[in-house]
């Protein structure tokens, strides 16, 4: 049986159940359209910084963040479109900004269906008239996001879109880390390095982005938990990033459409033509053993 509930919490709280499977998804449209929390056979699968989250004018840090209309950084948060100079920080602006509800349905599964379109806030940093649709269905031990990219502008509009998913993690020696590509490249210095499957945690930061991926489909298998996540993706996206920080109880491994500055550099870049839309599929899948 599924269910959709709604609860006031600090905002507005969607809650997606399958209860047979015994899975759970939390949804707060105002604050970023985010999911804050996914629970499957009563553990949490994502970290939730919950102390941040009550501070509406920090970023979330926890959660499935959504990344758009680029993913990372813009050098000096700039980019130049026809002679003119943006401003637009860090993984865009659809992370915080209220998203509207426009669906729901608990039939085979539950789904729940937001939209974001821009508005003068938005027009003011990236020059497109746009709508984003995101459905979230959970079913069973999976969770899927659907996306749909419209442009409403009369000339082609250049983005990127991601997803930043933080997975609650006790000790990061016992991850088995299964990413489909041969090399990365280290944010921290720019340089590219051979990827064996080993990361080193006791560097103060990870940030690797992994490109020339060779299948849509990376998983992570942490041997404390007895819990296997696996990231499924469709061909819209070409980048793997993982991140983490010493000392936090988190790692994130986020599907990007394109890598850091592609708004400038072009690399990977979808370019919508005018009254074109794209969509994109992200899955993801928790198993315990």
């Amino acid at each position: 049986m599924f269910t959709i509930t709604l609860q006031q919490q600090q905002y507005k709280t969607y809650i997606l159940t399958d209860e047979s499977a015994g899975s759970q998804v939390e949804v707060v449209p105002e604050r970023g359209g985010i999911i804050t929390r996914w629970r499957t056979q009563g553990q949490e699968i994502f970290y939730l910084d919950v102390e941040r989250f009550t501070h509406p004018e920090l970023s979330v840090r926890g959660g499935n963040p959504i990344l758009f209309p680029i993913c990372g950084n813009l050098p000096a948060d700039t980019y130049t479109y026809n002679d003119q100079r943006y401003t637009l920080k860090q993984h865009g602006f659809a992370r915080n900004l209220p998203w509207e509800v426009t669906d729901q349905a608990t039939d085979n599964q539950a789904s729940l269906t937001l939209v974001l379109k821009s508005n003068e806030q938005t027009l003011a940093v990236y020059p497109f008239d746009f709508q984003v649709t995101f459905t979230y269905e959970l079913q069973g031990n999976t969770l899927e996001i659907r996306q749909q990219y419209q442009n409403f502008s009369s000339s082609p509009m250049p983005f990127s879109v991601g997803f930043h998913p933080y997975f609650l993690v006790n000790d990061k020696t016992q991850l088995e880390v299964e990413i489909p590509s041969g090399q990365y490249q280290d944010n921290q210095d720019q340089q590219i390095y051979p990827f064996s499957g080993n990361f080193d945690f006791n560097r103060d930061e990870i940030d690797f982005a992994f490109g020339q991926l060779t299948s849509q489909s990376a998983a992570v298998t942490d041997h404390s938990r007895k819990l296997k996540l696996t990231l499924d993706y469709d061909n819209s996206y070409s980048t793997l990033v993982f991140w983490t920080v010493k000392g936090k109880e988190f790692y994130c491994l986020e599907p990007w459409s394109a890598p850091r500055n592609a708004l400038n550099t072009g690399k990977n870049l979808t370019v919508l033509q005018p009254e074109a839309s794209h969509t994109a599929s992200v899955r993801l899948t928790a198993n315990f053993f």
